[in-house]
């Protein structure tokens, strides 16, 4: 029998796949806060992507830049880039931003959070 999947706390963004796209349109970045993280939320050609909303160079919130054809996330700030399939940041200058799953289901839109290691 599977085990269920214990990793992620999933929250349920947007109702449907329709209303993400109306409320997020394509190319576009929307700030969300979930589980008490501030995310940044991303529609691009390639799908939906989530990831903090903290530039890990400076802090700068990634929800105020661009994507690009790429599949990129652009600080607006100092014009760093974070690959929104992997994290990692484009020129090795910085970390890597934190991903988060993004799961499209019958009934909603949801972003995994991943749970904290308990002792």
């Amino acid at each position: 029998m599977p085990q269920p999947d214990t990793q992620y706390t999933w929250h349920k963004v947007f109702p449907s796949e329709e209303e993400a796209k109306a409320q997020v349109a394509l190319r576009k970045l929307h700030h969300l806060e979930v589980d008490g993280r501030a995310i940044c939320f991303a529609h691009t050609a390639a799908g939906f992507f989530a990831l903090d909303d903290a530039c890990p160079h400076l802090g700068h919130a990634l929800s105020r830049g661009t994507t690009n054809y790429l599949n990129e996330v652009i600080c607006p700030w100092h014009s760093y880039r974070y690959n929104l399939e992997s994290g990692r940041e484009c020129d090795y200058r910085t970390r890597n931003a934190v991903l988060h799953p993004v799961e499209i289901r019958s009934d909603g839109v949801y972003i995994g959070i991943r749970q904290k290691p308990t002792a």
